[in-house]
């Protein structure tokens, strides 16, 4: 038997489907500042989790969120496997420590000693992990918007993400994104089937306090590029002229 899910869509009336539509109104100023503060203010944190835990209303508010990104063809192929135990948490940070050395090995000499100072990871400390993957069957092979473009269940999946960061942000909530793992160590200590694909590894807490610039940059191992030179008009190279926002 398939594990992927076919969905056959049902007629529909155009008048029901106009009977859906409302107004899309710009929000008013004290909303979009609201917006723009979670977004410019959205750290990935490392080292500051508070031990308090979270509780299970306000995390699923925050997985709501999350279950509520954009998704390519209404995909929505993602999953959340929610971890407090503890022990479950130690298996994954020895694999973690398991990474950092290796990776450590990869850097140039002179900044392994920055690299270990940089605390790269709360999984002990944050009272809840979350690990966000990408199930690539839902849908089947031919799935709306990945027939051109496979990767984009990843991408959608990455919305995900991105919403449960801002998400928590707003409630207080801390997050960090810890990258240093092998997937195969996830797959082992979490049972997760070989055909779902592993997207992130999250470390969320509630945290007292947070860098005002990303840690990073605070600690000097990489700053923001100038957004001018990110920016392309109508072909890529070509520069583009803009207004600088505030």
């Amino acid at each position: 038997m398939s594990d992927e899910t076919t969905f056959i869509p049902r007629p529909y009336a155009a008048a029901e489907i106009e009977a859906e539509m409302g107004p899309a109104a710009p929000f008013d100023a004290a909303e979009r500042a609201a917006v723009y503060r979670a977004i410019y203010t959205r750290r990935d944190v490392r080292n500051e989790f508070l031990p308090d835990d979270v509780p299970q209303e306000l995390l699923m508010r925050i997985l709501d969120a999350a279950h509520h990104a954009p998704s390519v063809g209404f995909m929505q192929p993602w999953n959340f496997v929610v971890i407090r135990d503890a022990a479950v948490r130690g298996a994954v940070h020895e694999a973690f420590l398991r990474g950092m050395s290796t990776e450590e090995q990869m850097l140039a000499p002179e900044r392994r000693g920055h690299y270990r100072n940089l605390k790269l990871e709360g999984i002990l400390k944050a009272p809840v992990n979350i690990c966000v993957t990408c199930d690539r069957r839902r849908h089947g092979e031919t799935g709306l918007g990945r027939t051109q473009q496979p990767n984009t269940d990843l991408l959608s999946t990455a919305c995900a993400v991105q919403n449960l960061w801002l998400a928590a942000r707003v409630e207080g909530v801390g997050v960090g994104w810890v990258s240093i793992l092998q997937e195969s160590d996830l797959r082992s200590i979490l049972g997760i089937p070989e055909e779902i694909a592993v997207v992130a590894y999250l470390c969320v807490g509630f945290v007292e306090r947070a860098y005002r610039k990303p840690e990073l940059e605070v600690k000097r191992w990489a700053s923001r590029l100038p957004l001018e030179t990110l920016v392309f008009a109508d072909q890529w190279g070509r520069a583009c002229t803009f207004t600088k926002p505030p």
